[in-house]
């Protein structure tokens, strides 16, 4: 009989594009299903399909068109919908019962510009400069799907553009098109990936061993602490004592060169290790960056929800094995 977990969650640090969380109490088959499920099965809008009706730009349609389903596209949900998850307003398309697309499955976006029209607008020191095309110019039929076209608001405060970057147009070039945006997951296509990173370590347990720290001369400690990179023990200037680090856990990279150290140090070669750092199989340090499509939060509520359907499936599976 497995041992049963109940793992918890310990949000350190949020914001709407990033977030930093301790998942204990479970282990790695665990944390690397959470992991792969926000990277590759969480649904998110991206543009699939791009209908040209006149480009002169130096870009060639193909290439617009893979720019333009790499843009983030957010669906910003309405009170009565819970969080930020396309998958509660939107089906993927194979799963729609409509002919070609609809509201329920799709969304339109347009862009028509034509530098000759926008130039004669500009002021006179602006005139005959190159425009750049960017997520702005593409307006949605719904308003609660638009680009996202910035990361947060200190990328909006520092960014030249009024967006995310398609093409540069100059005179007498037009580019009119129009995109539909449709739901996905990233194990289809990149472009439905939410996540710019996904990754988790493992949490170290530092352990010092004081009796074997008691054979060592202040200037011995000293060199073990400057041998570690990462600073995850200090000396005690009034025991004179190694001690672990605060906030060691957010710094311990498990380098070679504390061991290689203490080997030197040693009596003899059999005898224990000052200071030992191993790897905890039970928790886990998860740090998660969007692309934007989503918050972060909503990402990691959305991959709970598939991991749990997906383990009430394999139980229902299960079930009716046991009934044949």
């Amino acid at each position: 009989m497995p041992h049963q977990r109940f793992p918890k969650i310990q949000i350190l640090d949020l914001a709407s594009h990033e977030m930093r969380f301790i998942l204990s109490d479970t282990d790695t088959s665990m944390a690397n299903t959470l992991r792969r499920i926000m990277i590759a099965e969480v649904p998110t809008l991206a543009i699939d399909l791009v209908e040209f009706h006149e480009n002169s730009t130096v870009l060639n349609d193909e290439y617009i068109a893979h720019r333009l389903g790499l843009i983030p596209i957010r669906f910003q949900a309405p009170d009565s919908l819970r969080g930020g998850d396309c998958n509660v307003a939107f089906l993927p398309h194979r799963d729609c019962v409509c002919f070609d697309r609809c509201p329920r499955c799709s969304v339109e976006f347009e862009l028509d510009i034509n530098y000759d029209e926008v130039n004669a607008k500009r002021p006179e020191g602006e005139r005959d400069m190159p425009i750049t095309v960017t997520s702005k110019d593409l307006h949605s039929n719904n308003p609660s799907v638009v680009p996202a076209h910035f990361l947060n608001d200190e990328e909006d405060d520092e960014a030249q553009d009024e967006g995310v970057s398609i093409v540069k147009i100059g005179l007498g070039q037009k580019l009119k098109i129009k995109a539909v945006a449709r739901m996905g997951i990233s194990k289809e296509h990149a472009k439905w990936c939410p996540v710019a990173v996904a990754t988790y370590r493992f949490w170290p347990i530092v352990t010092i061993n004081e009796e074997q720290c008691a054979t060592l001369t202040l200037e011995q400690k000293q060199e073990l602490v400057d041998a570690c990179p990462d600073r995850i023990i200090e000396l005690d200037e009034v025991t004179g004592k190694l001690v672990e680090a605060e906030n060691s856990w957010d710094i311990a990279t498990f380098t070679e060169d504390l061991m290689t150290t203490q080997q030197f140090m040693k009596q003899r070669p059999e005898d224990d290790d000052f200071v030992t750092v191993v790897q905890a199989t039970d928790r886990f340090i998860f740090h998660v960056e969007t692309t934007g499509a989503m918050d972060a939060e909503e990402i990691l509520m959305s991959s709970l929800r598939v991991l749990k359907e997906k383990l009430n499936y394999l139980a229902q599976e299960v079930e009716n094995l046991k009934d044949l």
